[in-house]
C-alpha cells in the first residue's frame, strides 16, 4: 500500500494520515487498514472510486498526536488471507520540551561552603531540539547554560532552583529542587555588643533550617569549651552578665556529617566597679608616695585621682602638673608619684571612674611621716660593715632638733646628731629601726626601716642524752646562730648520719631525723655500743663555717 501524509505533525494539531491501493476487489476478501494508532483520540474512514478517471482503495486516519508519539510507528496493511503486503510511518511530531528535570550532582552527602557542585538541565523529549536554556534560582534568573557550574559553593548559594528548555514551539520548566548548602553561622540579637543585664540571644542557623528534612544537633562552645548539647539552635541569656562575654562557636550535626559556625564574640557593656586604690609610702629616705588606682569596667573607664577633692591627675584630658607629680595611665589604670612627699600631702586621696554607663569611686586617708630613715651602704649588710642610718626631718626647723633612736623598739639613745653609726657592724646590731625628730613644734617618728647583718655560723652547740626508760634512745641535737640559715651536717667519723639538706636520707631505721631553722635533732632508737663515739657538727652558709665536737656514751 501507499501511504501519503506530511512530512511533520504538530502536537495538539489533528492531523490525516492516508493508505490507499491503486485497485479494488469489491467482492473479493483484500482488508486495508491502520495498526498501531490510539482509537480514543483518532478517527479512521475508508473511500472507494471505482470509475473511469480512477481506481483506489484509500483509507485516511485522522488523530491528535501528542509529544509521546514522536518517533512512533504506524503500519498501513493490506492482507488477503495469510498473504499481507505492510507500509511503516514513522511519526514526527513537532512539540515543546518535555519531561524537563534538574540532576544535582553531587547527588548524596552535605554540600558546604567551597564546595564544587553541578545541576543539569535534562530535557526527555523536544522536537525541534532544545534551542535555549535559562536557569532560576528563587524565581530570579542566574544563567543560559544546560549545566549551571558552581565551582565553589556559597552560603548564599543555598535556594531553589528550576530550569527552562525552549524552541520553536514553546517552554518545558522542571520541578524546583532545593540546593542545600550545610553551612553553620552565628548571629546574636540584638547586637554582638550589649549592656549588661539585656536579653540575648545567639542563634546557629544552617540555611533551610526551618524546612530541613531531618532533625539537626547543635552543639554550643565559650571559648573552645564545651557548653550544652541538643536541638535547640539558640542561646539564651535573660539578662547577660560580665561573665557571659566570649567567643561563641556551634556545630551543627545531621546524619550525613557537621559544620562548626565561626566563632563570634559577645562583648558585655557594664559601668566601672568599685576601684581598688592603693596608697605606698616609701620608708627608705626617698621621700616617695605613689597613689595607685585600677578598675574593671567595659567600656574602659576615664580615672582621676583627687586630694581632698582636688583634682590632682587623671587618664582623660591632662590636668596642670606641678613639678612634684608624676602620671601614668593605661588601660582602666592610673598611678600617680608624689616626690619629696611631706605632711602636706597627708589627707583623704579619691579615685573616680566614670564611663558612658556610670561611674564608680573610692576613698583613702594618707599620712605622710615627716621623718624618713635612710640606711647606707644598704640595708642588708655583710658583717663588719660600716653602716650609717640618718635620719631626715623637715629641713625647715628654726632651732636644732633632738634624734631619738629605737631598735625594735627599745630606746637606743638621744643626741642632736641625725645619725647613728656602726663602725663594723655585728649580727647582734640587726633589727627594726625607728628614729623620732623632736623640736618645740612637736615631734615625728619615722616608719621602722629593717637591718639584716649577714654573718657566719657562731660555734654550734652540740649536745646528746641517753634515755634509758622505756629502751635505751639516744639523742645528739646541734642547734647554731647565723644569718643566713645554716646547713648542719652530723658526722662520726667520716660517716654521714644526717644533715639539714642536700644530704641522703638516713638508711638505719633506727635513726630518725628532725630538720629546724638552724637546728638538727637525730633520735638513735635502741641504742647498741657500736653506736658510741666522737659525733662532730658542721655548720656552714655563705658567710662561712664553724664546727663543734660532742662524746656519745652509750
Amino acid at each position: 500500500p501507499g501511504v501519503t501524509s506530511s512530512e511533520e505533525q504538530t502536537e495538539g494539531q489533528r492531523s490525516t494520515l492516508r493508505c490507499s491501493t491503486p485497485y479494488v476487489c469489491p467482492w473479493g476478501d483484500i482488508i486495508l487498514h491502520w495498526e498501531g494508532y490510539d482509537p480514543r483520540v483518532s478517527e479512521v474512514s475508508s473511500h472507494v472510486q471505482l470509475d473511469t478517471s480512477r481506481v483506489s482503495h484509500q483509507v485516511n486516519l485522522t488523530s491528535s498526536f501528542s509529544w509521546k508519539d514522536h518517533s512512533k510507528k504506524l503500519l498501513c496493511e493490506v492482507s488477503h488471507g495469510s498473504r499481507k503486503a505492510i507500509t511503516e510511518v514513522v511519526l514526527r511530531v513537532r512539540h515543546a520540551p518535555k519531561d524537563t528535570q534538574v540532576s544535582l550532582s553531587p547527588s548524596s552527602g552535605n554540600i558546604g561552603v567551597g564546595d564544587a557542585v553541578t545541576l543539569s538541565c535534562e530535557v526527555g523529549s523536544s522536537h525541534p531540539p532544545v534551542a535555549g536554556y535559562r536557569w532560576y534560582k528563587d524565581g530570579v534568573a542566574v544563567a543560559t547554560e544546560r549545566v549551571l557550574a558552581l565551582q565553589g559553593v556559597r552560603r548564599e548559594d543555598h535556594g531553589r532552583y528550576h530550569c527552562e528548555a525552549r524552541n520553536a514551539l514553546g517552554a518545558g520548566v522542571s520541578p524546583a529542587i532545593t540546593l542545600r548548602v550545610f553551612s553553620a553561622e552565628i548571629s546574636a540579637s540584638p547586637a554582638t555588643e550589649v549592656r549588661e543585664g539585656t536579653a540575648t540571644t545567639l542563634s546557629c542557623d544552617v540555611p533551610g533550617r526551618e524546612g530541613h528534612p531531618e532533625e539537626l544537633t547543635y552543639t554550643w562552645y565559650k571559648n573552645s569549651a564545651w557548653l550544652k548539647e541538643g536541638p535547640a539552635h539558640t542561646l539564651l541569656f535573660p539578662a547577660v552578665a560580665a561573665g557571659d562575654a566570649g567567643y561563641y562557636s556551634c556545630r551543627v550535626t545531621n546524619s550525613q556529617g557537621n559544620d562548626t559556625a565561626p566563632a563570634v564574640g559577645l562583648s558585655v557593656t557594664y559601668p566601672p566597679r568599685i576601684p581598688t586604690l592603693t596608697l605606698f609610702q616609701e620608708t627608705q629616705g626617698g621621700r616617695l608616695v605613689i597613689v595607685r588606682c585600677t578598675v574593671d569596667s567595659h567600656p574602659p573607664a576615664t580615672l582621676a585621682i583627687d586630694h581632698d577633692g582636688t583634682v590632682l591627675a587623671t587618664s582623660g584630658a591632662q590636668v596642670a602638673l606641678g613639678q612634684r607629680l608624676g602620671v601614668t595611665a593605661s588601660r582602666n589604670s592610673l598611678r600617680l608619684e608624689i616626690r619629696d612627699a611631706g605632711p602636706r600631702d597627708s589627707g583623704k586621696y579619691g579615685c573616680t571612674a566614670t564611663n558612658v554607663h556610670g561611674n564608680a569611686s573610692a576613698t583613702k586617708v594618707l599620712v605622710t611621716r615627716a621623718a624618713q630613715l635612710l640606711i647606707q651602704p644598704s640595708a642588708e649588710v655583710p658583717e663588719g660593715t660600716a653602716v650609717t642610718l640618718t635620719c631626715v626631718g623637715t629641713g625647715d626647723m628654726e632651732e636644732e632638733p633632738l634624734y631619738a633612736w629605737y631598735r625594735n623598739s627599745r630606746r637606743l639613745q638621744e643626741s642632736s646628731l641625725p645619725t647613728l653609726e656602726f663602725p663594723s657592724v655585728r649580727g647582734d646590731d640587726a633589727g627594726a629601726f625607728q628614729c623620732q625628730v623632736r623640736s618645740r613644734d612637736g615631734s615625728d617618728t619615722s616608719e621602722a626601716v629593717p637591718l639584716r647583718v649577714l654573718y657566719p655560723p657562731r660555734q654550734p652547740v652540740l649536745s646528746s642524752f641517753l634515755q634509758s626508760r622505756g629502751g635505751r634512745l639516744g639523742i645528739i641535737q646541734c642547734s647554731v646562730e647565723s644569718d643566713p640559715e645554716s646547713n648542719l651536717t652530723l658526722r662520726r667519723g667520716d660517716d654521714i648520719i644526717a644533715c639539714t639538706r642536700g644530704c641522703p636520707q638516713a638508711t638505719n631505721p633506727r635513726v630518725h631525723v628532725t630538720r629546724s631553722y638552724n637546728s638538727l635533732k637525730v633520735e638513735i632508737r635502741d641504742v647498741v655500743v657500736e653506736d658510741e663515739g666522737i659525733y662532730a657538727c658542721q655548720a656552714g652558709n655563705s658567710q662561712g663555717s664553724a664546727s663543734a665536737t660532742v662524746d656519745f656514751q652509750a
